[in-house]
Formats: C-alpha cells, sequence, structure tokens
C-alpha cells in the first residue's frame, strides 16, 4: 500500500462529519421528487398497458442523480462544495430511496405500463442481475480555484483527485431485496410462468393490497359509433327487420359511470341493451313446440303527443335445472397487466367462484389463460372437485402484454377436444378486451369466432374494469360467437349474470331469432327503431336460413320498442314527395297491398329450434285491441320500459325526447316499478337521479 494511500486514510479518518446544509437538502429533496416524477411520465406516456421489466436500479440511481444535478447550476466556494462532496452518500441514498419507494410518494403516479414484451419463456421475476454491468458513475474533481461555477455532471469527469471522496456504490443484494419485496404484486410477480396462468398465493394478488395501486388507465374505452336508427316514412320503407339482443352489458357500464358521478360516453349508452336488463313479465306458451309467443301493447308515446309507442315483448319457457343439458365451459381469463385492478381480475375470480358454485357436479370446467402467451391453468375439470377449481382461479396473477387472439384459439381447441355433443359447449371469455399481441384484428377475430360456431361452440364474453374497456371489440365477438355480452362491475352484477339469469345465459331454447315489422301506410306515416343500432338486418336476411342472429335462453325475455306517427297526426318529420301519390279505393279509402284501415301492423318472428337448422315461422297481426288511450292505462312493463328508453335517449342527446326530462323519467318509472323483488327497479330510479348531478367528464388522474 503506496503512502499516498496511507496518507489519504488517515485524512478521511480524521475528517469531522458535516451537517448537510438545510437549504440545499430541501433543495435537493424536492428536485429529486420532481425530477423523478417527469421520468415517470415519459416512461408511461410511452407505455400501452401492464407490466415489462425494469431497469437495473443502479443505472436508474445514476441516470436520476445526474439529471437532477445538471437541472441545478450551483455556484459554491471551495467549504460548500466540500460539503456536497461529503454528502454524496447521501445524495446516492436518496435517490435509491426515491427509486425504490416511488409508489408511496403522495403526488407521484404508479408505476405500471403495459409494454409489448412478452414474458420470458420460463416466466417468473427477471433477474436483477441479468442486465449488464454499468459503468461507474461519474465523480466531480475537486478544483483548486476558491470559487467556481459548477454545472455538475455537465461533461464526464477525471479520476478523484487528492482530497476528493466518490460516492459509495449501494449493495446490489439489498437493492434486489427491497426491489423483491417493494415492487413484487405491482410489477414483478406478474412475470410469473404463462403456461400456469402465473400462479401466486392469493394474499399476494395484485389489487388485493390496498397499498399497492393497480393498473390504472383513462379515457381509452372504445365502443362502436353506429348513428341513431333514422326515422322512416312508411310510404317508402314499410318493412324494419332486426336480430334479437339479450345484451346487458351497455347498462351495468352506464350504471358504474353514472355511480362515480360522470355521464357515459353517448356510444356507451345502447338503448336495447338498458331496456332488456330487466326482466317482464310476458305471457309464457302453453308448450314447447312453440318457445314464445309475442306479446305487442300500444300507448301515447310519453315524450311526443303526437306519436304512439309500441313495445314487442316475448318471453322463452322455463326449463327445470334437472333437465338442462350438461355443460363443457371454458374460462377463458385474461392475466394481462391491464387486469391489475380491484375491479378487474379481483372481482372477475370472485364471479367465476359463484358460476362453479351454481353449476351441478358433472358439469366440466376448463380454465386458459393469456397474457404476452397463452397457457392451459386447468384441464378439463369436474365441477365435483370444487377445491381444485377454486384454488386454480385464486392463484391467477395479472403481468405482461394481452395476447388475446391466442387465448382464443387454444381455449377453442380445448373445447373442441371435449366436446359434448348432448351438452352445451361453450368458452366464456372473461377481459377488459384489450388485445394488443398476436392477432388483434377485429375482423380476423370474429371470422375466426363465426367459423368455430359451427363446431358447436359457442362464445359469451364478461367485460371487467374501465379506462382501457374495448366494448366494440367484445359486442363483435359475442354476437358471432353466439353468445351473450354482459358488463360486471359489482358482485351484485356477478351473481345477476352468472347465478340468477345462469339458465338463460347458458341454456339457449332458440336460436337465429329475427324479428320483421311491417306498418301499415294506411295507419302509421313513419317510424323509427329504438335501439338495435348493431343488430339490423336487411330485409331480405329475414328469410335467409344463411344469415346468423340472436339467440334466446331459458326464461329470457327480450324487448322491442317502436315509435311511430299514426297517419292522422300533424307533425311529421318527413315531408311527403311532391310527385308520388298514395293509391286511394273507389269509395275513396285508403288501401295499400289489400290492408284496410284498422291494422296497424303486422309482425313476424323467425327462429331455429338449438338441434335444426330450418327456421320457424310465428306471424302477429297488431290490430287496434293492443292499443291504449292513456299511458296509465298501459301495464308496469309497458310504462317501464318507455322510462327507461326514455333515459337512454337523454343520456344520448335527446334528439327525440324534446322537453321530455329525468323527473318525467323518475315519475314514470316510479309509477311503473311494480313487483321489483331484487330492487332493480329502485335502483334505476338511483341512477336517474344521479344523472342529473353527474359531471360531463372524468376529472383527470394525479
Amino acid at each position: 500500500m503506496t503512502d499516498e494511500l496511507e496518507k489519504l486514510k488517515a485524512a478521511f479518518r480524521q475528517e469531522r462529519a458535516s451537517d448537510p446544509d438545510p437549504e440545499a437538502r430541501h433543495a435537493a429533496i424536492h428536485a429529486a421528487m420532481l425530477q423523478f416524477e417527469e421520468l415517470e411520465q415519459e416512461k408511461n406516456v410511452a407505455a400501452d398497458q401492464g407490466s415489462a421489466a425494469e431497469d437495473r436500479l443502479k443505472t436508474r440511481a445514476s441516470e436520476i442523480s445526474a439529471r437532477i444535478l445538471r437541472r441545478f447550476s450551483m455556484t459554491m466556494t471551495r467549504s460548500r462544495l466540500s460539503y456536497i462532496l461529503a454528502g454524496g452518500v447521501s445524495l446516492a441514498a436518496l435517490v435509491l430511496v426515491v427509486n425504490l419507494n416511488s409508489q408511496n410518494l403522495p403526488g407521484l403516479p404508479p408505476q405500471h405500463g403495459d409494454r409489448e414484451q412478452a414474458a420470458p419463456a420460463g416466466g417468473g421475476l427477471l433477474s436483477l442481475n441479468s442486465a449488464k454491468p454499468e459503468a461507474p458513475a461519474p465523480v466531480v474533481e475537486e478544483q483548486s480555484s476558491p470559487e467556481v461555477s459548477y454545472d455538475v455532471a455537465a461533461e464526464p469527469a477525471p479520476a478523484p483527485a487528492s482530497g476528493a471522496i466518490a460516492p459509495m456504490a449501494a449493495a446490489p443484494s439489498m437493492a434486489a431485496k427491497r426491489m423483491a419485496d417493494g415492487r413484487t404484486r405491482t410489477m414483478a410477480q406478474t412475470r410469473a410462468p404463462q403456461s400456469v396462468g402465473g400462479l401466486v398465493p392469493y394474499s399476494n394478488l395484485a389489487g388485493t393490497d390496498d397499498s399497492t395501486p393497480g393498473y390504472q388507465d383513462q379515457g381509452r374505452d372504445r365502443f362502436s359509433n353506429v348513428p341513431d336508427n333514422p326515422v322512416k316514412r312508411v310510404a317508402d320503407d314499410p318493412v324494419s327487420t332486426f336480430s334479437a339482443d339479450v345484451d346487458t352489458a351497455s347498462y351495468a357500464f352506464v350504471r358504474g359511470s353514472l355511480n362515480r358521478g360522470v355521464l357515459p360516453p353517448k356510444d356507451a349508452v345502447r338503448i336495447e341493451e338498458m331496456v332488456n336488463y330487466f326482466d317482464y313479465d310476458y305471457p309464457v306458451p302453453a308448450d314447447r313446440s312453440q318457445p314464445f309467443k309475442a306479446d305487442v301493447s300500444i300507448m301515447p308515446t310519453p315524450w311526443n303527443a303526437e306519436t304512439r309507442l309500441m313495445r314487442i315483448g316475448i318471453k322463452g319457457y322455463e326449463i327445470e335445472r334437472a333437465e338442462a343439458p350438461k355443460a363443457n365451459l371454458v374460462f377463458l381469463i385474461d392475466t394481462s397487466g391491464s387486469m391489475n385492478a380491484p375491479d378487474k381480475l379481483p372481482l372477475l375470480r370472485q364471479a367465476f367462484r359463484m358460476l362453479v358454485s351454481n353449476l351441478r357436479p358433472d358439469d366440466v370446467v376448463s380454465i386458459v389463460t393469456y397474457a404476452g402467451s397463452a397457457g392451459t391453468v386447468l384441464e378439463p375439470t369436474k365441477v365435483s372437485e370444487t377445491g381444485k377449481i377454486f384454488a386454480a382461479l385464486d392463484n391467477l396473477s395479472a403481468g405482461g402484454s394481452t395476447a388475446g387472439g391466442e387465448g382464443i384459439r387454444q381455449a377453442y381447441q380445448l373445447a373442441g377436444e371435449h366436446i359434448d355433443k348432448t351438452g352445451i359447449n361453450r368458452v366464456i371469455l372473461a377481459t377488459d378486451g384489450d388485445f394488443n399481441v398476436g392477432i388483434s384484428d377485429p375482423e380476423q377475430l370474429k371470422d375466426f369466432v363465426e367459423r368455430k360456431r359451427e363446431t358447436g361452440v359457442t362464445l359469451s364474453v364478461l367485460g371487467f374494469g374501465r379506462g382501457n374497456y374495448n366494448d366494440l371489440l367484445m359486442q363483435e365477438l359475442a354476437q358471432n360467437g353466439n353468445g351473450n355480452a354482459s358488463y360486471i362491475d359489482t358482485l351484485s352484477e356477478a351473481r345477476k349474470v352468472l347465478v340468477d339469469e345462469a339458465s338463460s345465459t347458458l341454456f339457449p331454447i332458440a336460436k337465429d331469432v329475427k324479428f320483421q315489422v311491417e306498418f301499415n301506410p294506411a295507419e302509421v306515416s313513419e317510424y323509427r327503431l329504438i335501439g338495435y343500432e348493431t343488430r339490423t338486418l336487411q330485409r331480405e336476411d329475414f328469410n335467409n336460413d344463411k344469415v346468423d342472429a340472436g339467440d334466446i335462453g331459458a326464461g329470457h325475455t327480450v324487448t322491442a320498442l317502436y315509435e311511430f306517427r299514426p297517419s292522422s297526426a300533424t307533425g311529421a318529420l318527413i315531408e311527403p314527395l311532391r310527385y308520388q301519390t298514395e293509391a286511394k279505393s273507389d269509395t275513396g279509402d285508403k288501401t295499400v297491398t289489400g290492408y284496410k284501415t284498422g291494422e296497424i301492423a303486422f309482425l313476424k318472428i323467425r327462429y331455429k329450434l338449438p338441434d335444426e337448422d330450418v327456421s320457424k315461422l310465428i306471424t302477429t297481426p297488431i290490430g287496434a285491441d293492443a292499443v291504449k288511450a292513456e299511458i296509465s292505462e298501459a301495464s308496469n312493463d309497458t310504462r317501464f320500459a318507455a322510462a327507461v328508453a326514455g333515459f337512454g335517449e337523454i343520456l344520448k342527446g335527446g334528439k327525440y325526447t324534446g322537453s321530455y326530462s329525468l323527473d318525467d323519467v323518475l315519475a314514470l318509472a316510479a309509477s311503473a316499478r311494480g313487483n321489483d323483488p331484487y330492487n332493480y327497479r329502485g335502483s334505476f330510479l338511483e341512477l336517474v337521479r344521479l344523472a342529473k348531478s353527474a359531471g360531463a367528464m372524468e376529472p383527470l388522474k394525479k
């Protein structure tokens, strides 16, 4: 050991520890927090969703400290410089602490981001020592000048001179331990092997610990932008054709928005799904040779005295639980990073627990998960082995990007390998819908699902979460997969969809159900179908058995509403053409294609039985006997459906409702609440009240 080194060691031992300057310390802490927030914002802007491997701790600390010091050019004396250099270890420790505990600092954003990086094939935590060693941090040389202006770290510094002390390097083992302990739930644990769904203890699941912020996004929800059905003139276009729809996702999403004090996006409001969220007491057919029969009622339109509201309703017959076919279900569960939130994966697990508890012991359940890749977590297992199924659900964790297309492919493959020709074979996809890896093109996915339904495997979709909820894709997948689309925002909604309505959701009694209404120009001048914009069909599609349509489950109700203007009413929205006249009989009475005054419309319903490929037809003439002169004379079901439709119209902008207000909706709905054992209609009244004070946009998260 050289004499110079011995002298340096002796000088170091004699050096008195200096108390840091309070102002310098405060400025350094403030600058560190500001700079770290800036770095994190830059990182999050570039990220999509989920989890990704972080830079090495030493690299991040060096980068942050260098950028902080570059930000503040300081003029200092030799003595002040000595204080700073002597406090180098403290500054390095400060940067290290800020880096490790940034998630717990007030005002700093949570660390997340779903980068387009798949998990390693072997899964697990990315090794903290796998990156290349970093070069030592630059050291500032003490200058001989008594007072100089420094831009610290602006350029590489030479080796330390006599009397200068280099910052102490943090111990890698301690840094690794703190990172593993402090960030396992939000980042690293999500890298567990995807082939087994990323299994971790239930107590450590993302989103289950209040101290660990889950993945949050905002303003990226996607909905289909389809124009409202237009008003049509009966003389020009007397026939309306659409597919049955029993989805309810829109109502639950609207409810979730209003419960947060925010009005939903207009495209999120699908009026037919809001109306069909509620059950109605329509007559059930006497025998099963015809699975349902039509019930029609007409009353004055609540928001327009010149028009009438026609309500068409059907209800499928009920089946006894013991008579239900066996179920072969594949749970396809999104475990990507975007599912790392309390209202996503944790809620999803509890929802599927409810469903499994409601199945029969000989029903079969499988689980496929997908994130950066897809894999089978649970091979086909009888429900009698409930503990095994629950364990697989409880051990799911979220992390990685979203290879949803690959997950769908594997789920269908698994369902096909264990298909039950006499039972129900269904894939139940649970996701926020944000596919960003592999097959993500909606058209490709729709084509795949459409082809697979011919094999006897159908697809239902359960949506979770908000911020980046892809309703557009989920609706298209459910419609092409001959299944249902629901949105789960609470445990109560999970029970409604997966327990209370399980028979109507899982067990179809009719498929490819289509409606066609022909209006009589002698009685009706114009009409519009309220809702069903994504379900409209061409007139010729009605008789074409190759054209797919909606399915109806046991006990399910379907409600459709038309607003029409009687020929005798004034204020038509569409003026008659100048050069065309309506045909008249010799007596002067209007006659069109043989129908005389008195018959308002003619309803036709086509459907196929579940195991048949040729459709059957139900026809119902709609005459004056269906008309109620006053709103108060209509049934509770008709009036309540009208109130829900009016509410939806107002949320969409009130294009057709004029001065009709939320208070008017409340009054009508309250008068029509009727028998409400589960308080669904009572909860609707609360939603209308919330809408009166809801904001137009959710405040930006800090």
